[in-house]
């Protein structure tokens, strides 16, 4: 199963949200193979930049990503596409965008307003329920 993470997963994880534990799974399981798992570049720069206010060594973490997950970029054609989807949040029309181009089969976000019309969205607690068993 292919998965699209939202940047918001990865920031419960690193910075020991409410939905710590359930990030924490996700991330186990992707780790060990069990899913095909990928984010936006910009994933990448976001977390870097909310995180090292707070943790000092946020690079080794973010690596483990990169080494990971597999990091989609965006192109002008994806931003061109986003910028039509009706949604205001062109961070989530462009990570929306590429999970399709990529044919993505869920989005694992904990924004409940996250714009996905093609392929179904679960929150990290449905996410774990539903496939990790927890």
């Amino acid at each position: 199963m292919k998965l699209f993470i939202d940047t918001n997963i990865f920031l419960d994880l690193i910075l020991k949200r409410d939905a710590y534990k359930e990030a924490l799974l996700i991330f186990n399981a992707i780790e060990k193979r069990i899913f095909e798992a990928f984010v936006l570049d910009i994933t990448l720069l976001n977390i870097d930049y909310i995180a090292k206010k707070q943790i000092k060594d946020i690079r080794s973490f973010i690596n483990v990503i990169n080494k990971t997950f597999k990091v989609l970029g965006g192109s002008n054609s994806l931003i061109e596409e986003a910028l039509l989807v009706k949604n205001m949040d062109l961070e989530d029309n462009l990570q929306y965008v590429c999970a399709k181009k990529h044919n993505c089969d869920l989005i694992i976000t904990n924004d409940k307003s996250f714009f996905s019309v093609k392929i179904k969205t679960l929150s990290s607690c449905e996410f774990v329920a539903a496939y990790l068993g927890s």
